[in-house]
C-alpha cells in the first residue's frame, strides 16, 4: 500500500505512480481532474476505484478501468476476489513517501515484520489496553498518523479519525464527548492548544496521555502543556519515517529532563557516532544510529541513498539506520535532540543549533511559534534569521525579541534578523517548512 496526502498535486502524484508502478488507485471522485492529469503520464495504472457518496457518473479515463468503490463488493470474478498468494512477514507491506521538501520524494519501504515490530514497541511503552480510545487528526500518509491506525488493533482499542485540527474547539469537544484516552499531537498543534482560552472549563479526566512527535517541542511549550493538562501524561518522542519511532521520554522523567526526548523504545538499541564512525560517550554531540527489527528496508529504487542511510550491521541481515540527526546524551543514557546535520548554522566560526535559539524565542511571553534558519552572509558565512509568530493581540518589536535573547544566549547565537509572520509555512505532515524559509529573499 502507498498512502498519499489528499492535497497532492498531479505532477507529484504522476511521479509516484510511475515510481511505484502502481496497478490501481483508490481515490475520491472529487479528485478526478488531478487523477486524470496524473494518469496521462502513468501508463502502468490499470484500475481506478472511485469513492464518494452519490456517485452518479463515474469519471472516465482512457485505457483505465473505472469502478465505484461500492460496486466491487457486488461483483464476482478473478479481479475482485482475494488473490491466492502466500504472504510472509519478510514481504513488502508499504511505501511511505517523505515530503520531498529537498527534491524528489523518496519512498521508505517497510516489510510486514517492520510494521508489527514498531507497533508492538509503541503500544508497550504507552501501556495501551483494550479500553483505550485514540483520537487522531494526523494525516495517514506519514508514519506518526498511520501507526495510530496500525497499532490500535494490537490492543483491541478504538481509533477515532478526524480530518484535521483546523477547528480545534470541535476536536476538544470530541475528546470530552468520546472519553478519549490518547491524543497524538505535533508541535504546531501544541502551539495552538496553548493559545486556546477557557480549556480549564473542559473535563479531561479520561485523557490518559498526549504524545508528541514529528519535531521536538520547545521547552516552554512543554511547560505550558503540563499546566493545561495537569493530570495527563505527556510523552515527548522522537522518530523518523525510516524507523517510525526511536526514542521516548517516560512521563515521570518530564520534570527532571523536560528538554530530553528520552530513551530507546523497547526492543531497540541506539548510540551516537562522530564523523569517523567512532562511538561517543556522555555530553558529546554526534549522529544518532538506530538498530532494531523496526528499521525499514530502505528507499524504493534508490540504491545509493539507501546505502548511505541504511548500513550493514555486525550480524547477517542486520541493518543500521544513520538518522542524519545530531544528539547528545547524559550520564544516565537519556538523549537530547540538537538538530539536523544539514540544519546546523555555521556563523562567525561557531556552530549553532537552531533548536537552542528556538527554545529561547518560544520562552518569550506572547510568542506562539518560532523557527530559526541560517542564510548566506558575506561576512559571517551564515547569518541567523528568526521567524516569529505572536499570539493574538500581542505586539512586540524586533528589539524586544533581541533584548530577551541577549539575556539567555551567547552573543554569537543572536539572530541578525527577526521576521514576524502571522503563520509559518508547513509541510504536508505539519512540520515547519524550513527549506521554504531559507529560500525567502527578504530585502
Amino acid at each position: 500500500m502507498v498512502i498519499l496526502h489528499p492535497g497532492m498535486k498531479s505532477e507529484k502524484l504522476g511521479f509516484i505512480l510511475n515510481d511505484t508502478e502502481a496497478f490501481a488507485i483508490i481515490t475520491h471522485a472529487g479528485k478526478s481532474s488531478i487523477i486524470k492529469d496524473a494518469v496521462m503520464n502513468a501508463s502502468v495504472v490499470k484500475h481506478i476505484f472511485w469513492c464518494g457518496q452519490n456517485i452518479f457518473k463515474i469519471p472516465v479515463i482512457n485505457a483505465v478501468n473505472s469502478e465505484s468503490w461500492e460496486s466491487i463488493f457486488s461483483k464476482k470474478g478473478s479481479l475482485f476476489c482475494r488473490p491466492k498468494r502466500n504472504i510472509i512477514d519478510i514481504d513488502l507491506a508499504s511505501i511511505i513517501y517523505t515530503s520531498g521538501s529537498t527534491g524528489e520524494p523518496k519512498g521508505v519501504v517497510s516489510a510486514h515484520y517492520n510494521i508489527v515490530a514498531v507497533a508492538t514497541s509503541i503500544t508497550t511503552y504507552l501501556k495501551n489496553q483494550q479500553e483505550d480510545i485514540i483520537l487522531s487528526t494526523l494525516p495517514l500518509c506519514f508514519g506518526y498518523g498511520l501507526y495510530q491506525v496500525l497499532a490500535t488493533p494490537l490492543f483491541g482499542g478504538t481509533i477515532i479519525l478526524e480530518k484535521s485540527f483546523l477547528y480545534p474547539f470541535k476536536i476538544i469537544e470530541r475528546i470530552v464527548k468520546e472519553n478519549v484516552t490518547g491524543f497524538p499531537i505535533i508541535p504546531t498543534m501544541a502551539a495552538i492548544l496553548i493559545q486556546m482560552k477557557n480549556l480549564y472549563l473542559y473535563d479531561f479526566s479520561s485523557l490518559r496521555y498526549i504524545t508528541n512527535a514529528a519535531a521536538a517541542l520547545p521547552l516552554p511549550n512543554v511547560r505550558k502543556l503540563q499546566k493545561l493538562f495537569p493530570k495527563t501524561s505527556i510523552f515527548s518522542m522522537y522518530g523518523l519515517t525510516e524507523c517510525v519511532r526511536a526514542l521516548y521520554l517516560p512521563p515521570e522523567e518530564l520534570e527532571r529532563r523536560p528538554d530530553s526526548v528520552g530513551i530507546p523504545i523497547p526492543n531497540e538499541e541506539v548510540y551516537l557516532v562522530d564523523q569517523n564512525g567512532n562511538i561517543l560517550g556522555p555530553d558529546e554531540t554526534g549522529e544518532l544510529v538506530v538498530r532494531g527489527i523496526h528499521v525499514m528496508q530502505g528507499y524504493w529504487k534508490r540504491p545509493k541513498e539507501t546505502a548511505n542511510t541504511f548500513r550493514q550491521g555486525k550480524y547477517r541481515g542486520e541493518t543500521l539506520l544513520y538518522t542524519g540527526d545530531l544528539f547528545r546524551k547524559d550520564n544516565e543514557e537519556f538523549y537530547y535532540f540538537v538538530g539536523r546535520k544539514d540544519d546546523m548554522i555555521k556563523t562567525k566560526g561557531e556552530r549553532v543549533s537552531p533548536k537552542e535559539v528556538e527554545d529561547v524565542l518560544c520562552a518569550i511571553p506572547g510568542v506562539a511559534e518560532a523557527a530559526v534558519v541560517g542564510v548566506p552572509d558575506d561576512i559571517m558565512g551564515q547569518a541567523i534569521r528568526a521567524y516569529v509568530v505572536l499570539e493574538k493581540q500581542v505586539e512586540k518589536t524586533a528589539d524586544d525579541i533581541l533584548k530577551f535573547c541577549l539575556k539567555h544566549i551567547e552573543p554569537y547565537m543572536l539572530p541578525k534578523e527577526v521576521v514576524f509572520r502571522e503563520s509559518l509555512p508547513k509541510t504536508p505532515n505539519g512540520k515547519i517548512n524550513k527549506v521554504l524559509l531559507k529560500s525567502e529573499n527578504i530585502s
